[in-house]
């Protein structure tokens, strides 16, 4: 399922390739969101060109819409959106952890209301494997007890209790829904930044034996360095033959050194959400030391004249057709089309970064 090509000799890094029902993934691996099963702006065409080895959908706004009757009429989320390659689900703990005011936390599960017309829905391990039967993703996630990194102890603790029962409970279910295994399953490991907690939580779930670990909790407070901490800690102890995923991080820098720590895969919102906001990514340097990228903020007034295309050297069409001083009009306007260019723009950057890396282990400098 999971096979290491090549191990870095000067840092953590691996080279490898994770086999899932619908193709192969290049690992270190970033995944664009596609919470709601959309890339937002972006058509199938578009995902075409950036052509990601995996994306990631959500259990929690997946099932809240469509709705499963829905996804149920097209057999998978992937036909839905008419993607055919791996798609992760994250299970919607996350999601239910951000709804804090509006939800409730139960030993069997936990109760909260709909971001999108207030009714009630009560989330168990068994419901959410059910819901990503009928999702049919190619990976899919337990759910999990996400805290503040920084919660006090006895907060952590309970979490970390919870997560472990729910993950058993998780594992059960999805082996009644898939005997066969065609789908993968991954937990996750919490504990806040204590070292011991970590290792705690990570110990429970290697004993229940899942396909991959996620490592959950983090980016969520702390500082980098606090983060990196907790990184270079558990990895060291996770399974080295299982792939291992970093949930919703981060920043170009915070990707690289999580890789440098042993890390396979990624997500986050940021190259996307910032896209929309007129904030884009560019190479600066054909290497990945200090200081490769910088970011514009295209929606400034010093673009309004600037004649240079968006981007020379991407391989997206658009990209290096349009000039800077049309993009920016168009944020003015606020059309469309600007969050669909600056949107590529970015997560052609964020795959092109993952391919230099993947490049730079191979040839033993990285």
């Amino acid at each position: 399922m999971y096979k290491i090509l090549k191990k870095s000799k000067i840092s953590r890094a691996r080279l490898g390739i994770l086999k899932t029902k619908s193709g192969e993934i290049h690992t270190p691996v970033f995944m664009p969101i596609a919470t709601r099963g959309v890339i937002k702006s972006l058509s199938y065409k578009d995902i075409e060109k950036l052509n990601p080895d995996i994306i990631l959908g959500n259990t929690y706004h997946l099932y809240l819409k469509p709705g499963l009757d829905v996804i149920k009429k097209f057999g998978s989320v992937g036909n839905f959106m008419n993607y055919k390659k791996s798609i992760l689900t994250d299970s919607g703990g996350f999601q239910v952890f951000s709804l804090s005011k509006i939800r409730k936390l139960m030993i069997n599960g936990v109760e909260f209301q709909s971001t999108y017309d207030g009714s009630r829905h009560f989330f168990t391990p068994e419901s959410v494997m059910r819901t990503q039967n009928v999702l049919d993703s190619d990976i899919q996630m337990v759910l999990d007890v996400c805290m503040d990194s920084k919660s006090d102890r006895k907060k952590l603790e309970k979490a970390l209790e919870i997560t472990s029962l729910w993950a058993d409970k998780c594992k059960k279910a999805k082996k009644r829904l898939d005997p066969k295994n065609k789908n993968l399953l991954f937990a996750i490991v919490q504990g806040g930044l204590s070292k011991e907690l970590r290792s705690r939580s990570l110990k429970e779930l290697v004993e229940i034996g899942f396909d991959g670990y996620a490592i959950g909790g983090l980016a969520v407070g702390e500082t980098n360095e606090e983060m990196y901490e907790v990184l270079s800690h558990i990895t060291k102890e996770m399974p080295e033959k299982s792939p291992r995923y970093l949930m919703g991080v981060g920043y170009p820098e915070n990707i690289i050194e999580a890789v440098k720590n042993g890390v396979d895969m990624f997500d986050c919102v940021i190259p996307s959400r910032e896209a929309r906001h007129g904030r884009m990514y560019f190479f600066k340097s054909d290497n990945l030391n200090k200081d490769f990228y910088k970011t514009i903020n295209i929606t400034n007034a010093k673009f309004a004249n600037d004649k240079s295309l968006i981007n020379k050297d991407s391989k997206i069409e658009e990209l290096n057709i349009y000039s800077k001083a049309y993009l920016h009009h168009l944020f003015k306007v606020q059309d469309p089309l600007a969050l669909r260019l600056s949107t590529l723009n970015n997560i052609e950057f964020y795959l092109e970064m993952m391919k230099r890396m993947r490049v730079l282990i191979k040839l033993g400098k990285f």
